[in-house]
């Protein structure tokens, strides 16, 4: 039978295009229509379509066509069904379920829970040139490759969809009055561009019934969510992004999803895409399912969902959500509540094998993929290559350097010499994993606050010390995120049930913050020094570290012809006049960019481009240059040396 490879390899667990044969599908025939409904539901009695078409009561029975339990209706009609609605209709035990289809392509949402029939293939895409861009960008360096990695600027913009701009402004009783995918992406592609942005980051967009949890308990792995429009609508959002030269990552949830009676929970009257046992089938806290990836039926299942956002909608990268809680046996469970291995440990040793399965599977079709793990512990090698035993992400959230520098900034000025390893000590890890440093979401709710709030001191000093710290953040090792808002310090925490506060840009301090963010941004993509070896000391050194009596650090950031930048940040409220700094080399330096010009708020001490380097007897007896210069209260400057001498090896 035609059907007997695909049924055969979605049992186990490779079949990794099992979105093309389960689901819905439609063949124009040159009489009509003929429509495939395929399930998966191995404990159902039986199996009936319900919908437009069939009837919501009875529908038509569908036909068990695997032992392993998929079920199977071909429906002809004269007339296209494009747009009806339709559910599966599950018995088990005498019991009836009504579910949507876990393939489905569109689906209702918010309280309205059918699948769409669809047709996803009929948008034309003409983002070739982006595609071309971004693998030059990537592999033009192919010799330095390995040594390198990724060695191409990546500064994301993390966003959630409903709360960026709304309609009017304002929220609805159902939630917000939602921009169209194509609105959105009419705004904000020129914006991103603008802005110094290389990518956006969309919080879940699958669909999901409920924007309280935003957009992290999914219904519909396959559908983009229907409160921004159609699947073409997100194509179109994707395809304008690409075409003013900004990557789309999004967000996606392997780990668990919700109890909703319409979803994958109990599917087929009992857990089935759940873990079995109920050591690992819950998660109190979030009162969701964990997937049971180490069933050969849910590897295809979300391998191929990975891979179809990649193939179908053309995106650049997942950032995968929640991934300590899959690693874990003892995820958020008390002694007594999980089983250890044999051994004793608590490695998920399925889930650690999926992660490989799932790399490997997405890098081996889409080399330049970003693969981004969300992962709150130490667990080793997670950014290494599956082949070397890593687990085959590229980067990795590193959310320890975001813990220690928001506890760093709002502590108070006169304290923060006793908190100054919070400022050094991240630099000790910081080539265990290729690392994105994240301003993310989570950081800015739930008493958290905003960021620019986070920051100590009086409102001037607050916006001071936030050009600082950005300063340091965009010239760091690692790639660079940041949540929407941000970049024009938004005071409010991020709300999800109303727009970002942009009128805000009508006060001189944030449009001279979003100005600043726009001039850091672009001033990072065009220095290679940056971010072209953000992965080794080769591209980092320390000037000096432990000034912490001053709140000072200084350092350089090398590219790979090794030419480098000097960066002095200050994070003390006193301005440092004729503050030494040493230099390796004679000569005259230049200040390229500083936090403090008054066009960004600042109180305009500048250094100009005369910086003459002088010399000293330093504690060993030896001759060491060095160049004063006046540096700033809360501030972050740049400086080289002008025609410096390109380092070589």
């Amino acid at each position: 039978m035609k059907n007997d490879l695909p049924a055969y390899y979605f049992h186990q667990g490779t079949n990794f295009n099992s979105y093309k044969f389960l689901g819905c599908h439609e063949k124009i025939l040159s009489d009509g229509f003929e429509y495939s409904f395929r399930t998966w539901a191995p404990n159902a009695d039986s199996v009936r379509l319900v919908s437009d078409f069939t009837s919501w009561d009875h529908g038509e029975p569908m036909k068990k066509i695997t032992d392993s339990g998929i079920w199977e209706l071909i429906i002809k009609s004269s007339i296209s069904l494009i747009g009806k609605y339709y559910k599966f209709k599950i018995w088990n035990k005498g019991n009836a379920y009504y579910k949507a289809d876990p393939y489905a392509f569109h689906s209702q949402t918010l309280k309205n829970t059918a699948s769409i029939v669809a047709n996803i293939e009929n948008f034309e895409w003409n983002d070739n040139n982006w595609f071309e861009y971004k693998n030059n960008l990537l592999f033009s360096n192919a010799k330095d490759r390995e040594k390198f990695y990724y060695s191409a600027p990546l500064n994301i913009y993390e966003m959630h969809l409903g709360s960026w701009k709304t309609e009017s402004g304002a929220s609805t009783e159902n939630g917000q009055n939602y921009l169209n995918y194509r609105k959105i992406a009419d705004e904000l592609a020129p914006y991103l561009k603008r802005m110094g942005y290389t990518h956006v980051e969309l919080m879940p967009i699958m669909e999901h019934p409920f924007d309280g949890s935003w957009g992290y308990q999914v219904c519909g792995y396959y559908a983009p969510s229907s409160r921004f429009g159609t699947p073409q609508d997100f194509m179109y959002f994707v395809n304008k992004l690409h075409n003013c030269g900004i990557g789309v990552i999004l967000d996606w949830v392997p780990a668990h999803f919700p109890k909703d009676a319409h979803g994958l929970y109990e599917f087929d009257g009992q857990p089935l895409y759940e873990y079995q046992g109920k050591d690992r089938m819950e998660h109190k806290v979030w009162g969701t399912r964990f997937f049971d990836v180490g069933r050969e039926e849910v590897q295809s299942f979300l391998v191929s969902n990975a891979l179809f956002w990649f193939r179908e909608y053309h995106i650049d990268g997942l950032r995968v959500d929640a991934v300590a809680s899959m690693l874990y046996l003892d995820f958020d469970r008390d002694p007594g509540e999980w089983i250890p291995n044999d051994d004793g440990s608590n490695k998920n040793k399925e889930a650690i094998a999926f992660f490989q399965k799932l790399n490997k599977a997405v890098f081996g079709e889409f080399g330049s993929a970003l693969m981004i793990a969300e992962e709150s512990t130490d667990w080793p090698m997670i950014t290494k290559p599956v082949f070397q035993g890593g687990l085959g992400f590229n980067f990795k959230w590193n959310m320890g350097w975001a813990n220690d520098m928001f506890d760093y900034l709002k502590t108070d000025s006169i304290y923060k010499q006793y908190e100054h390893a919070k400022l050094t000590f991240p630099m000790m890890y910081a080539f265990n994993e290729n690392y994105i440093n994240p301003i993310s979401h989570d950081e800015v709710v739930h008493g958290k606050k905003s960021l620019i709030d986070k920051m100590f001191g009086s409102y001037e000093e607050k916006f001071s010390l936030m050009r600082a710290f950005l300063t340091y953040m965009m010239t760091t090792p690692g790639k660079k995120m940041t949540f929407m808002g941000t970049e024009f310090a938004q005071f409010r925490e991020w709300d999800y049930e109303n727009q970002l506060e942009w009128f805000m840009l009508d006060f001189p301090k944030h449009s001279e913050m979003q100005k600043f963010v726009s001039e850091l941004n672009n001033f990072y993509l065009s220095n290679k020094q940056l971010w072209e070896i953000d992965n080794s000391w080769e591209g980092y050194e320390w000037i000096s570290a432990n000034e912490n009596d001053k709140n000072v650090i200084s350092y350089k950031r090398r590219a790979i012809d090794g030419s480098e930048l000097i960066i002095v940040i200050n994070y003390s409220p006193i301005t440092l006049n004729s503050y030494w700094l040493n230099v390796e080399e004679k000569g005259i330096y230049e200040e390229l960019f500083t936090s403090d010009e008054f066009r960004f708020g600042g109180k305009g001490v500048i250094n100009g481009s005369g910086i003459k380097s002088a010399e000293y007897l330093n504690q060993n007896g030896c001759i060491q240059n060095y160049i004063s210069i006046n540096l700033p209260a809360l501030s972050g400057i740049i400086i080289r040396k002008k025609n410096g001498r390109v380092r070589r090896g």
